[in-house]
């Protein structure tokens, strides 16, 4: 399947999927969050490729908002971990490769190029500081979970984290860009059996889901 396929040239049946087994086990049935990760190192064409799976998804208004921070030397690791909470600090340590997904909220003066259609996008959004942050977090944390997905398409796993001190975050390594983080994750290959917890169960279509 390619960006040119329609949805009405796929072989499929309601109900069905319209992709393999292995497909759905790789990205979400045999997934899970990892917590410990082998020495292999996370090459940036490894993430590149993730990206230009993630980038196709859909976001308001094609603002494509998602920023990510490749944290690599030791010292921007070191910095990082002191903004995570005391459990997550060693894990940003030891992590081949951690991300800071974040959201930009000068996301519009890419609009020129992601929305020709509307000539005056930029300036709709250049004097409404608030509005951009919030369309880009949404918008952002909605790509978030396309980033988790198209790691997984690579080969890699992903371990999303939380428990940070997101101001410090931008203070410290996202001054003056324009970038609010929103999660970190770290990325890489799982160490072993013991680097992801057993399967936690989950909820019902009847559980979550109803027709009006």
């Amino acid at each position: 399947m390619t960006t040119d396929t329609a949805l009405s040239d796929l072989d499929f049946n309601p109900g069905e999927l319209a992709v393999g087994p292995d497909v759905a086990d790789l990205l979400f049935r045999e997934a899970h969050t990892v917590s410990t990760f082998t020495d292999d190192a996370v090459s940036d064409e490894q993430i590149q490729a993730a990206y230009d799976l993630l980038r196709w998804g859909p976001t308001a208004m094609n603002t494509l908002p998602l920023r990510l921070l490749l944290v690599r030397t030791p010292e921007a690791r070191a910095s990082l971990a002191e903004h995570m909470s005391e459990g997550n600090r060693a894990r940003v340590l030891a992590a081949p490769l951690t991300i800071v997904a974040a959201a930009d909220t000068n996301f519009h003066e890419h609009l020129g190029v992601l929305v020709p259609h509307l000539p005056n996008a930029r300036d709709m959004f250049a004097g409404d500081a608030a509005g951009r942050e919030a369309m880009a977090r949404s918008s952002a944390l909605i790509q978030v979970g396309y980033l988790i997905v198209a790691l997984r398409a690579t080969g890699l796993h992903a371990g999303p984290m939380g428990g940070m001190d997101a101001a410090g975050i931008d203070a410290d390594l996202l001054a003056d860009s324009g970038w609010k983080s929103l999660l970190v994750i770290n990325v890489g290959l799982p160490a072993g059996p013991e680097s992801v917890r057993p399967r936690a169960p989950r909820l019902e279509f009847s559980q979550v889901a109803r027709t009006l």
